[in-house]
């Protein structure tokens, strides 16, 4: 029989395997590559500004997205809970984008104005003194360091050079955009923009 052929040779076996997955890979993802609603940005979404792009930074540096998702499930229970769900469109600057599917805590696509900068503040520092039956971990050190203006500058000039609308100006503002702010300032800026987009559009 043929499939004796190719069980006997494991090369044979292991180039067919690469040729089947290679095809449903391109099966998969070539009509995103030509679909507007998956690279164009959805209504009201712009670039991140260079305190919030450097608070996304620390987001995944600190492996925020480990228990905080950013999509919402177009289910009656998520929306309900969350708000609309979440579209591609919104996530064409996310650079990687953090969808997820572990929720030890709430969904964040849409905190962003739901509590004040404070709240947060207080939160980072200490999530019991908010939630009391949190077990979120404490991140005091942020108050502590200031953001890396040099760094974010350098991370507008690579996300432009992949097409993110950073304009001269902006790259050139961006150091000073951030002097002064401290690691916890970067990430509440960023946490208070994720969805607002979509409470606009309501």
């Amino acid at each position: 029989m043929k499939h004796d052929i190719v069980e006997k040779k494991i090369g044979l076996m292991g180039v067919l395997i690469v040729v089947v997955i290679s095809i449903g890979g391109l099966v998969e993802i070539t009509p995103l590559l030509f679909s507007s609603q998956v690279r164009d940005p959805a209504q009201g979404i712009e670039p991140y500004s260079a305190l919030e792009l450097a608070g996304r930074d620390i987001y995944i540096r600190e492996g925020c997205y480990g228990c905080h998702s950013q999509m919402v499930r177009p289910f009656r229970s998520e929306t309900e809970r969350y708000g609309h769900y979440s579209l591609a469109g919104e996530s064409v600057y996310d650079r990687p984008f953090q969808f997820g599917s572990k929720r030890t805590g709430p969904d964040l696509a849409r905190v962003g104005g739901r509590y004040a900068d404070e709240w947060h503040r207080v939160h980072l520092m200490n999530p019991r003194n908010v939630v009391p039956e949190s077990n979120m971990p404490s991140y005091p050190w942020l108050a502590d360091h200031q953001v890396n203006g040099r760094a974010t500058v350098k991370r507008m000039q690579a996300l432009r050079a992949l097409g993110h609308p950073y304009t001269d100006e902006q790259i050139a503002a961006a150091e000073k955009d951030v002097a002064g702010a401290t690691e916890m300032d970067a990430l509440i800026a960023y946490l208070q923009g994720l969805g607002t987009n979509m409470q606009a559009r309501r």
